[in-house]
């Protein structure tokens, strides 16, 4: 008798919430290292291609809880005098630190590897102000943000496709304000190129 309903259960048709939340599960498996970016590739196609609820429950089945995210280490930038950035192929953590002190921080994830849903990034802008740029389709959240002298300029779509993450902009945009905006028609000629070589 008790196993009629995790029968009828795992014939269940998948919602989309169900679909998505596997996904998530997989990101987070692979940011954590516990599955490489091939064996990622194939369970999400499967994930999406699923009909029921019981077609989905094996990929995830030998997956263990996630490190907390409170666990790692934020990656600290700090602008000084000088500037500090972040460009190119990078594999984006969890949490950022942007401090802009007199030369600036810039934050480019056009390139970046990010596996995960969310990313929150603290910022305090400071004289020089920090930059961000995202790829067309990621969100930036700017609700946490203090606005202070500087500012913030949001220049991006703000529409986000599924699968992609959600930076969770927080701190103060000091003297030098926060400015997030996408790739501009250089830097897409500058990437198409990498990516031709």
């Amino acid at each position: 008798m008790t196993a009629e309903p995790a029968r009828s259960a795992g014939r269940m048709r998948a919602s989309d919430a169900d679909r998505e939340a596997v996904v998530e599960v997989l990101r987070e498996a692979a940011a954590d290292g516990r599955i490489d970016l091939d064996e990622l590739d194939t369970r999400l196609g499967l994930a999406l291609a699923a009909k029921t609820r019981g077609e989905l429950e094996p990929l995830t089945d030998d997956l263990g809880p996630a490190v907390p995210e409170s666990d790692s280490e934020p990656l600290t930038l700090r602008g000084g005098f000088h500037g500090a950035e972040r460009t190119g192929r990078w594999k984006v953590p969890p949490r950022i630190l942007a401090y802009g002190g007199l030369g600036g921080v810039r934050l480019d994830f056009t390139q970046a590897e990010c596996l995960l849903r969310e990313v929150e990034v603290e910022v305090d802008a400071q004289m020089a102000g920090v930059k961000i740029v995202i790829p067309a389709g990621w969100k930036a959240d700017t609700d946490g943000l203090d606005l202070a002298l500087g500012g913030m300029k949001d220049k991006t779509t703000g529409e986000r496709l599924p699968g992609t993450p959600v930076l969770r902009i927080t701190g103060s945009c000091g003297a030098g304000g926060v400015l997030i905006r996408h790739p501009n028609l250089r830097e897409r000629r500058k990437q198409r190129k990498q990516l031709s070589r």
